[in-house]
């Protein structure tokens, strides 16, 4: 695909997206992790400074919008730790099976995500890589890798990882131990060779990605892309409650944050737009989801709403056609063959579509489907 330009306008905590509403922060969460105190934290800095509400992203990260004081808010993410590098802030794209270490999978990836998250800020050459070159890391349950990650392992047990290239077995085995070295070697050689492209999808050519790497293993089945969250009470290996809570569309009310965050917990934002509350003892467990429940999370594995999505829409983005979250919210109860998930968008653009599912356009005069992912 041509580009225009050489680098994408993705936004970051400093270099904010100015959207129809105001200035647009986004808040990269590596595998998706962060401490109830940094929630706490971005949930004031809504209150305070923008729309009162939290966007969770399809790449388990967190949006601001409509900020009328863009600098403070950049403190007060630097101040919690969530912005250790101003110079890489943008290029810590890393998606991660988030029950990894906690419950099933083949390897605990938690360290892994760390270690490529210091690695990458230590690199001065990876300043340039494009803001939506996207890493992935699954720990063999297959969550993660169908969401088309530009460079992902995927563990084949608990020493090895096939590398994937645009959500794609190449056929090269590493060892675990030497994920963070081949990801960014990866990330190397796509700055060096892109051209204009943004990801690796976009490239006539991927060979070069991997040059010197020879196919040793046989095909990983990657699935097609997961579009439901874990919800519900969920119990970990080690006996205790990790609870799960989808948010309708993925707009999470700051106020609702602050509850969260006041369980305490470590968490997890998915790519599934949903939150992880996880190590919790029954007795915490069961006291947080009477509380939570009623304020509008989803804990119901049956719920339509694990089935919709979509966009920002109007009138938060000047490129949209319609009100897309008001018609997604109003399709809730529309009978849907086989469960399909939804993807309302205001424009062709279709941001934050899902690998799998239905992809509803805006026309202006309704909508059409769009057959193929962008």
């Amino acid at each position: 695909m041509a580009r225009a330009r050489d680098d994408d306008a993705c936004p970051g905590a400093l270099r904010t997206h100015r959207a129809a509403d105001g200035e647009l922060a986004r808040i990269r969460l590596p595998g998706g992790m962060i401490t109830a105190a940094q929630l706490d934290a971005l949930a004031l800095a809504a209150i305070d400074h923008g729309s009162p509400a939290l966007e969770l992203t399809s790449r388990g990260n967190i949006q601001i919008r409509a900020l009328h004081d863009p600098a403070a808010v950049a403190a007060a993410i630097e101040a919690v730790g969530l912005l250790p590098s101003t110079d890489h802030e943008r290029v810590r794209n890393i998606v991660a099976s988030p029950l990894s270490g906690r419950r099933d999978g083949l390897c605990d990836v938690r360290g892994l995500v760390g270690d490529l998250d210091t690695a990458l800020q230590r690199d001065p050459r990876l300043t340039t890589l494009p803001g939506r070159f996207l890493f992935g890391i699954d720990d063999g349950r297959g969550d993660v890798s169908g969401l088309g990650a530009d460079a992902g392992v995927h563990a084949v047990d608990g020493a090895t990882a096939a590398l994937l290239l645009a959500g794609r077995d190449t056929g090269v085995r590493i060892p675990t131990s030497d994920t963070v070295a081949a990801l960014l070697d990866i990330a190397h050689r796509f700055t060096e060779t892109r051209g204009k492209a943004w990801r690796v999808s976009e490239l006539d050519d991927t060979s070069g990605l991997i040059a010197g790497l020879s196919p040793s293993g046989p095909p990983v089945v990657i699935p097609s892309g997961y579009t439901r969250p874990p919800v519900g009470w969920i119990e970990q290996d080690d006996g205790r409650i990790c609870l799960g809570a989808a948010v309708p569309l993925g707009v999470l009310d700051a106020g609702v944050a602050r509850y969260l965050a006041a369980v305490g917990a470590p968490l997890a934002v998915t790519p599934w737009r949903s939150v992880l509350l996880f190590d919790l003892d029954d007795d915490v467990a069961d006291v947080a989801l009477r509380v939570l429940a009623p304020l509008g999370l989803v804990f119901d594995e049956n719920s339509r709403w694990l089935s919709l999505s979509a966009c920002t829409g109007s009138p938060g983005c000047a490129n949209s056609l319609a009100d897309v979250r008001a018609d997604a919210a109003a399709a809730l109860d529309d009978p849907v063959p086989g469960g399909t998930h939804r993807h309302f968008v205001g424009c062709d653009r279709a941001c934050g579509s899902p690998a799998d599912g239905e992809v509803l356009v805006a026309t202006g005069e309704g909508y059409r489907a769009r057959d193929a992912h962008p």
